[in-house]
């Protein structure tokens, strides 16, 4: 199985992505875990879809 590009991580106060090529963190803080928007960045990566994942996640935190 190959290795994932794109991982959720557990930190304080919730979840962040960790991005494994660019060894960084990617977007905000989330306090649920982003299953969806990590399948799709780690799939095909439709960046509309992508927007609108970010946008619900984002949504989520108010």
């Amino acid at each position: 199985m190959a290795r994932r590009r794109y991982v959720a991580r557990g930190v304080p106060g919730g979840y962040r992505i960790w991005d494994n090529k660019a060894r960084r963190w990617w977007g905000d803080l989330y306090e649920l875990c982003p299953d969806e928007l990590l399948d799709e960045l780690n799939g095909k990566a439709d960046y509309e879809k992508i927007t609108a994942l970010l946008k619900r996640c984002r949504a989520q935190k108010r």
